[in-house]
């Protein structure tokens, strides 16, 4: 088995202000700490671009700053609620078969996996298609899509998914390390606000 953080990714469009990768229109990129500088730069454009929203007139957050490098990070910098569109993504090597997260899933929920492990038993993961988890008697079952009467199941221990779970939650931790790293280079005189905003989008705390 095997669970992997991925970010709902596709290749920037005319974007200039930071070097960025190539990527299959709304696939997935795979976050850990082993990502080119390229990569990186599309999950954080990725992150910024996805919470780039206009502030209100009585917004506290202030005006979006005149600068385009500014204006692009101000969602990312100052939104209290961010979303990184993506999740855990759980594939059995042996069947083939890939629970992944669905539309509007978000990383920033990926602690809901403990309800799961030692909560109430369930958790939803994303619809088209309706991504459910559900425990009973120690035996986890990860249904692909839940709304299809035949769709494909990981069953898995849940001491294996607490193991998993471990392993994925460190994946985003070497992530943000190297993100963190890449911010010193991209965006120096950012780089502690970035760090910051990416350890929120992800729910984890500030890179080590």
């Amino acid at each position: 088995m095997q669970m992997q953080p991925v970010l709902e990714i596709f290749a920037p469009d005319g974007f200039a202000l930071w070097p960025t990768g190539e990527h299959e229109r709304y696939g997935y990129l795979v976050l850990d700490g082993g990502l080119t500088p390229a990569e990186v730069g599309t999950a954080v454009w990725r992150l910024a671009d996805c919470n780039d929203v206009d502030p209100d007139e009585d917004d506290e957050r202030g005006p979006r700053p005149e600068d385009p490098l500014g204006a692009f990070l101000h969602g990312l910098l100052t939104l209290p609620n961010l979303f990184a569109p993506g999740g855990f993504r759980v594939t059995d090597t042996v069947t083939g078969t890939v629970f992944q997260p669905g539309c509007c899933s978000g990383l920033e929920e990926w602690r809901a996996w403990h309800e799961v492990t030692d909560g109430t038993g369930e958790g939803w993961f994303g619809h088209d298609p309706e991504a459910v988890a559900q425990r009973t008697d120690g035996i986890v079952r990860l249904l692909v899509d839940a709304e299809d009467g035949d769709s494909p199941v990981i069953e898995l221990p849940v001491d294996e998914l607490r193991r998993l779970l471990a392993g994925a939650e460190q994946n985003l931790r070497n992530f943000l390390q190297t993100a963190a790293s890449w911010a010193e280079q991209q965006l120096p005189e950012q780089v502690a606000a970035v760090t910051a905003a990416l350890a929120r989008a992800l729910d984890l705390g500030p890179a080590t």
